[in-house]
């Protein structure tokens, strides 16, 4: 049992440093936005009406929504969009329209949350290094070369991976809550009647007196949830229990003293509204204060860049991206990953976006929106699952995703409102990336359908080529191919040029699924075609590393073992051509063409060995 509770306690400590430092240091800035609009006169009332506010937005979107619903969606212990959105098209595979729809929306999520990525550690460092201005207003200079510099190192040490640095992520997190929540101790001390904007009455009240504005700020007030999407992304990582404890028993707590905190300094110095948290703060704790909140936003930013990375393997292992070269930084966890091009696309928007934006506040305009669209995205995949997967009755499904369908799509409507003073700049983000994605994925079907109207079927071939065998040499030949049932491009060009067939040939198809993980007992399928011809499916999920040769290794009783010393890889390299057709607007051929071309190795993506693998070329016109 004590064994039991260490685990628990350890997994709950990690928690606190991957997930939940996006919404631990919503702190730095999401009161002052609220206030920054001008719209809230600095009243008692007011005051409480927007705590209040704060206190049940936590509680609805946070604590029912997220950690009492969504997380019981698990995707076989999985969570996150990629996963929901797995859930939401298995519950619907008899509903192809359905499921065609669903699958946009998802992807269309998931080109989202690259926008809210490039936001997120711009606005968590910036909102950090601006204690600077309260120490001395000369430092103003100061902050962004120091928030590029931040950035820089950051994501330098991304290729040595987070094994080392991720064990003292949850210790720092823990320090940065113990201390939001000392700081508005002290100030609720000083006035303790904030605590009764605890009660519902106080943001009813506000709400009813001030329609128009209550609407507007909505778009601030929704920043003090930013990052609850990480509770349900990083479920695979920690378990639904140890993510719940650290919410209910940490970070709900601290961030509701915090706010309350603020609100009891602006109800005795209203002039503490140009940066209630760092002022909350006694003179002597503001450089310690300083530096332990910019770890933290530093932790909240590694937190998204390694999300960065499993979402996209995973949206790669689904078919909406190219293939990208990943290096493994770890060899005890499969899911600590290194992807170079995302490493660097993501730096290089940050960048801009804090030499565009320049401090937190000109970001807060622009930040929400990307979140309000994925938790309302998040909300409708829910429905689906809990009605068709989980077989729930109508009105039941209705009751449990309705309310919250109604909070995010008024969050979103508030936010609208942002698109002019910087919302438009996430929304452009994922409407790219959301392109590409869908361009890839289309421009691979026209590929496959063009490869099959110029195939031959892989078993008449075989049979036409053993009525008269070709020279029979010793080894092993694995043609990956995309299709089983047609004949690669590779063996053609094998027996055409080299006029010889292995003793042994395996036909490999690579199939990924919309399941996290398949096992290795049901990661083959083998087929035999005579001759000592076999066709064999891998099938792998979406969080699976593709490892071709180590799947192959399982393969038992056909009379013969891969031996990586006999064994050769035969892939057909393809150059896509755009032709004019009804395949894909001219210009969406050209950008996938141009993205194929791009595309990293496929040798390296599925772990072939580079001295075994013979790759063969051919022109495909799409």
């Amino acid at each position: 049992m004590q064994t039991s509770k260490s685990s628990i306690t350890a997994l709950t400590l990690g928690a606190l440093g991957v997930v939940y430092g996006d919404i631990g240091t919503s702190v730095l800035y999401a009161m002052k936005q609220v206030f920054d609009t001008g719209l809230v006169p600095l009243t008692q009332d007011n005051i409480l009406g927007i705590l209040s506010i704060f206190f049940w937005t936590l509680t609805v979107v946070v604590s029912v929504k997220y950690v009492m619903l969504v997380l019981r969606a698990d995707n076989h212990g999985e969570g996150g969009l990629v996963a929901m959105l797995a859930l939401a098209l298995a519950a619907v595979k008899d509903k192809p329209r359905l499921r065609h729809t669903i699958l946009l929306v998802g992807i269309c999520g998931a080109g989202l949350f690259y926008g809210d990525g490039v936001i997120t550690p711009a606005v968590s460092i910036l909102g950090a290094l601006e204690g600077l201005l309260v120490i001395s207003p000369h430092f103003k200079s100061w902050i962004i070369p120091i928030t590029l510099l931040i950035l820089i190192a950051l994501f330098k040490v991304q290729k040595r991976g987070t094994a080392n640095i991720g064990k003292f992520f949850g210790p720092i997190t823990l320090v940065w809550f113990v201390a939001i929540a000392a700081l508005g101790v002290l100030q609720i001390a000083n006035n303790p009647q904030v605590l009764w904007a605890i009660s519902p009455h106080y943001a009813i009240q506000f709400m009813f007196a001030n329609i128009g504005i209550t609407f507007v700020i909505l778009g601030a007030v929704v920043l003090c949830v930013t990052g609850a999407e990480a509770l349900y992304a990083d479920m695979g990582h920690f378990g639904k229990r140890p993510i719940r404890l650290a919410w209910f028993w940490v970070v709900m707590p601290a961030l509701i003293l915090n706010y309350f905190g603020q609100g009891a300094l602006l109800i005795s110095h209203p002039e503490a509204v140009k940066n209630p948290f760092y002022l909350m703060a006694p003179q002597w704790a503001l450089i310690p204060l300083l530096v332990v909140a910019t770890l933290a936003a530093i932790i909240a930013s590694q937190a998204l860049i390694t999300g960065a990375f499993s979402v996209t393997k995973q949206v790669i292992q689904m078919g909406f991206l190219p293939r990208m070269r990943i290096e493994h930084t770890s060899i005890k966890e499969t899911g600590q990953i290194y992807m170079p091009a995302v490493n660097w696309g993501l730096f290089v928007m940050i960048v801009i976006t804090v030499i565009m934006f320049k401090n937190s506040d000109a970001l807060g305009a622009a930040y929400g929106i990307a979140v309000c669209i994925n938790m309302l995205i998040t909300t409708s995949l829910t429905f689906f699952v809990i009605r068709y997967s989980w077989k729930y009755p109508l009105i039941l499904c209705i009751a449990a995703t309705g309310w919250f369908f109604v909070v995010d799509i008024v969050f979103l409507a508030s936010n609208l409102l942002k698109i002019e003073d910087g919302g438009w700049f996430p929304l452009l983000i994922g409407a790219v990336i959301f392109t590409f994605m869908v361009t890839w994925h289309r421009g691979t079907e026209l590929v496959a359908e063009a490869q099959k109207a110029d195939s031959f079927s892989l078993r008449d071939f075989l049979q036409a080529v053993f009525v008269s065998p070709p020279t029979r040499v010793e080894g092993t030949a694995v043609f990956l191919t995309t299709d089983a049932d047609i004949t690669p491009n590779a063996l053609l060009h094998n027996l055409k040029h080299n006029k010889v067939l292995h003793a042994h040939n395996l036909f490999v198809t690579v199939r990924s699924h919309e399941v996290p993980w398949i096992g290795l007992e049901k990661r083959l399928e083998v087929h035999s075609l005579g001759h000592h011809c076999w066709q064999v499916t891998i099938n792998f999920g979406f969080k699976n590393d593709p490892d071709v040769p180590g799947s192959l290794k399982t393969l038992y009783g056909l009379g013969f073992d891969i031996d990586p010393m006999t064994t050769s890889y035969f892939l057909s390299r393809n150059k896509v051509v755009s032709t004019p057709g009804s395949g894909m607007a001219p210009w969406r051929e050209k950008l996938f063409a141009q993205m194929h071309h791009n595309a990293s190795d496929a040798a390296d993506f599925l772990y072939l060995p580079s001295n075994a693998v013979v790759e063969l070329g051919s022109k495909v016109e799409i």
